[in-house]
């Protein structure tokens, strides 16, 4: 379950890691919220709901402070809130989305956007890069360049080793010692998408969708609880499409050894206004089904999570 990171050295030139850090010398970049004890075997994760932008980050930005947001899954944290009073821990990202990506592999770099080559080790030819949103992203939502122009290499780098490999380590913490505890972890990842997006050729617009890569990273009992919670509710779910599931949900869920990652994506036109970014009058009731649908997925017995074929991976 590690995530494999290169040594800094391994760059040309030198430098500190001081500059990315004091983007967050006020506001920590992440932070684990929780009660007095972990009472359940779950995690909530939050990667995308960052919403403090550091000065230095806008004066690099050719976006306005409105226009930057639109990559940021909007309170998703405040939404799944519900499940730290439940007993469940949560990793909450303060940075933003558009400054770093944890949602990626470490070096998943677009080499069109640093002044200097990126190292031969960089993942430059993945889908997500060719899309503009690699580890250090190019663009927001909706095609927005972030830059004006080329950055130096240095930012990705320090970016990297000051936030993005701490949130790792502390998001792997956090799911090691779930499973030392109760014997399985369950990582639930949880994240907001456009009230744009349809489905197939139904043209479905779906509430939520649960990706769990295809059936790779979660137990088949986890998706259909959820699914079926969801849409017990009242809710129209999709599975897998157009999310399957980003690096987070494909790095850590591994069924065989008694780890579970699904990733949970709402509907952002249930909640809010995504001009405005301003919460809509339906925020406290899908909140409040979160919490429930939360505590009913909590509930599963222990079973459906550690009684797997040895073919589960």
């Amino acid at each position: 379950m590690a995530v494999s990171h290169h040594d800094a050295s391994l760059f040309p030139g030198s430098f500190k890691l001081t500059t990315a850090a004091e983007d967050f010398s006020v506001v920590p970049p992440f932070e684990i919220r929780s009660g007095a004890e972990q009472r359940v075997p779950f995690v909530f994760n939050s990667p995308h709901s960052g919403r403090y932008y550091p000065d230095r980050f806008l004066a690099m930005a050719r976006l306005d402070r409105n226009a930057i947001r639109r990559s940021e899954d909007c309170y998703v944290d405040e939404l799944f809130g519900g499940a730290v009073a439940l007993g469940a821990p949560m990793l909450a990202a303060n940075f933003p989305r558009a400054y770093l990506d944890v949602n990626r592999e470490p070096w998943e770099l677009d080499p069109r956007m640093f002044a200097e080559p990126v190292p031969s080790f960089c993942n430059i030819r993945s889908a997500r890069v060719a899309g503009g949103l690699g580890t250090v992203p190019k663009l927001v939502g909706e095609g927005l360049d972030i830059y004006p122009g080329r950055l130096p290499l240095v930012e990705a780098v320090q970016r990297i080793e000051a936030v993005y490999k701490p949130y790792h380590e502390t998001l792997k913490r956090l799911l090691t010692r779930t499973h030392a505890r109760f014997g399985y972890a369950v990582l639930i990842d949880c994240h907001s998408m456009p009230a744009s997006i349809r489905v197939g050729d139904s043209g479905l617009r779906p509430d939520f969708i649960v990706g769990d890569r295809f059936g790779i990273s979660a137990t088949a009992a986890l998706t259909e609880t959820a699914i079926g919670l969801l849409i017990g509710m009242g809710y129209t779910v999709a599975h897998n499409k157009p999310y399957a599931g980003g690096f987070i949900t494909e790095h850590y869920g591994r069924p065989a050894r008694h780890l579970h990652a699904l990733q949970i994506e709402v509907n952002r036109g249930l909640y809010m206004n995504e001009r405005t970014f301003q919460k809509s009058a339906g925020f406290d009731a899908l909140a409040d089904d979160m919490a429930r649908f939360s505590a009913d997925l909590m509930a599963m017995p222990d079973h459906h999570f550690v009684d797997l074929p040895l073919a589960a991976e």
